[in-house]
C-alpha cells in the first residue's frame, strides 16, 4: 500500500473510531468518553500534519460552525439529545466534538473533493442526515421533528460540505504531501 494510500485510510479510521466514541458514549449517558477519544483523534491528526497549525485553524473553525449550525437545529426544536448539555438551545459538547472530526478529513481524504461543487453538496446532502440518522438509531440523538430535522440537515451539509472544502484549501495543513485523486 502506498503512503498517501495508508494516509487516507489511517484518516478514514480514526475517524470512525472518533465518530463511533462520541455517539455510543452519548447514547450511554457517559458523552465524556467519546470526547476524550475525539480529542485524541484530533490531536493526532494535527500533530502529524506537516503545518499543524493551518491544520489546526481549519478544526477550530469547523468545530466554531458546526457549534452555530447544531445549535441551531437544537433551538428550532427539529433535533433534541440526552447527554452532554452544557447550555439550554446548545448543541451538546459531543456533538460538536465531530464536526473537529469531520475537519479531520477536509484535508486528506475529502481533498478530492476540492473543486467539485456539486460532488461535494451532494454528498453532503446525503452523508449529514444518514449521519445523525445513524446517531438516532444507536440512541444518541432524537428528532423533535423529523422531516422538518432532515431537510434542515440535508440543505445545511450541501451548503457546509463545500464551504468547509473551501475553508480548507485556505487552512491546508497537509499542502505538501502528495494527494488522492478520485476520477
Amino acid at each position: 500500500m502506498e503512503m498517501g494510500t495508508m494516509r487516507v485510510v489511517s484518516n478514514i479510521v480514526l475517524f470512525q473510531i472518533g465518530w463511533f466514541s462520541c455517539v455510543l458514549s452519548a447514547a450511554a449517558h457517559q458523552p465524556w468518553i467519546g470526547l476524550l477519544v475525539a480529542i485524541a483523534v484530533v490531536v493526532t491528526h494535527v500533530l502529524r500534519a506537516p503545518m499543524p497549525k493551518m491544520e489546526l485553524r481549519l478544526v477550530v473553525l469547523t468545530l466554531a460552525i458546526g457549534l452555530v449550525f447544531d445549535s441551531i437545529l437544537v433551538w428550532q426544536g427539529w433535533l433534541t439529545y440526552s447527554s452532554g448539555i452544557l447550555l439550554q438551545n446548545m448543541a451538546p459538547y459531543w456533538i460538536v466534538s465531530l464536526w473537529g472530526l469531520f475537519a479531520t478529513l477536509l484535508n486528506v481524504s475529502l481533498r478530492w473533493m476540492r473543486g467539485r461543487w456539486l460532488t461535494a453538496a451532494l454528498l453532503g446532502a446525503l452523508g449529514g442526515p444518514a449521519a445523525y440518522y445513524g446517531g438516532l438509531r444507536f440512541g444518541a440523538l432524537e428528532f423533535g421533528n423529523r422531516q422538518a430535522g432532515m431537510t434542515a440537515l440535508a440543505i445545511g451539509w450541501a451548503v457546509l460540505t463545500p464551504l468547509l472544502l473551501a475553508l480548507s484549501t485556505r487552512f491546508d495543513g497537509h499542502a505538501n504531501q502528495p494527494e488522492m485523486r478520485m476520477a
